[in-house]
């Protein structure tokens, strides 16, 4: 951390925390705040864990160690799918998670993680800072006594692993795969079998047949799916070696830090800045090691069998077909739905405006470049 920042920060903590300091003949004491996180991620997904950690260490150090937060994994204050209820009830001080676990209840929520055929992660961070969607979600929130502050994000994901080749849309039908939330209903509108069960359970599925495909993250995190603690490994790509891309479901999965309003709002403003300013540094450094370690993630995960396989335009165009279809029936059911997918949409289509004129243009010149360096 850049020192005369950390000093500030420091300097401007005290000055906030006097005002509700215990009394002490120290003239140099402030409010000590102890917070307790609930985590939804496992410690093994170590870069989207390791977020919460970094926020957590970045805080203790901006405010000189006064403000502390000792994050629990999952399964410790509650499981991975309750984070979000264990503030809103009480249980934990904050937490982090992705708002999307929370579809099925709240279906416009999944807007702060990002969307079917959304934005990249960079286009969505934009819209939560500087295009309303951070109000908006923060609005949605507002009566279960939360605010979500960005916290991580993968970046783009791949589609996931099958044991066979998709030719074409039809090729969906009485397939059987692990895939949840939103993009799971459009893989069952287009045929295919929903299977829950747990993450141990994959790989033997998919080695029985009872199991076709499934989705997972990314390069890093999926090299290290099946890894032990002594290292060794079985690669996905023995049981399944189709690795399937574009994840159009998630071309950025933004997490959140969740914060109960009434804690936050009664921090010392200097708290609260630290807070902010410990989340989005976390927030950024995710997403650079994401970016940084999965190239060579996919590097080796091709070299160990597995087989790089772009989904059909057909395909693809059916997908896009169905989860627009399903948007529209949300946006028809939930006034707050439609509110926040407007925006939303509205957002996308400028941001892919100038994505058209300049970023897709140069990195479209700059991967033929690569290849042609390498022929």
């Amino acid at each position: 951390m850049d020192a005369s920042r950390r000093r500030f920060l420091t300097v401007a903590g005290v000055a906030g925390a006097g005002a509700i300091a215990a009394p002490s003949a120290r003239s140099e004491s402030r409010a000590e705040v102890r917070w307790k996180m609930t985590s939804a991620f496992q410690p093994k997904l170590d870069l989207i864990a390791g977020g919460a950690q970094t926020f957590a260490r970045n805080l203790a150090e901006m405010t000189d160690q006064a403000f502390q937060i000792t994050v629990s994994p999952p399964g410790e204050i509650v499981s991975a799918i309750d984070a979000l209820d264990a503030v809103a009830d009480g249980r934990a001080d904050c937490a982090h998670t992705a708002l999307s676990y929370s579809w099925n209840r709240h279906p416009a929520w999944s807007f702060g993680t990002g969307a079917p055929f959304g934005m990249n992660a960079r286009q969505h961070f934009a819209w939560l800072e500087q295009g309303g969607g951070n109000d908006l979600i923060n609005v949605l929130l507002a009566p279960h006594n939360l605010v979500a502050i960005p916290l991580g994000d993968t970046g783009g994901q791949m589609a996931g692993w099958f044991r066979k080749e998709i030719h074409r849309s039809s090729d969906l039908s009485g397939l059987k795969v692990r895939i949840g939330g939103f993009a799971g209903k459009v893989f069952e509108t287009l045929g295919a079998t929903l299977v829950n069960m747990p993450k141990d359970e994959i790989l033997p599925a998919l080695s029985k047949g009872t199991l076709d495909g499934f989705e997972w993250i990314g390069p890093y995190d999926d090299e290290r799916f099946n890894k032990t603690d002594d290292s060794s490994s079985e690669p996905i790509s023995r049981v399944a070696p189709y690795y399937y891309y574009p994840g159009w479901w998630k071309g950025g999965m933004q997490l959140h830090l969740i914060v109960a309003r009434n804690k936050l709002e009664a921090l010392p403003g200097a708290y609260q800045s630290a807070l902010r300013g410990a989340a989005a540094e976390a927030n950024a450094s995710v997403r650079a090691k994401y970016d940084a370690a999965n190239p060579g993630a996919l590097k080796r995960l091709v070299v160990g069998g597995a087989e790089l396989r772009l989904f059909p335009q057909e395909t693809l165009e059916a997908f896009f077909k169905a989860s627009n279809d399903l948007l529209a029936q949300l946006s028809e059911a939930d006034p707050n739905f439609k509110r926040v997918a407007d925006a939303y949409w509205s957002f996308r289509a400028d941001e892919y405006l100038w994505w058209q004129v300049q970023e897709y243009s140069f990195d479209n010149f700059m991967i033929r470049e690569r290849r042609s360096s390498k022929s």
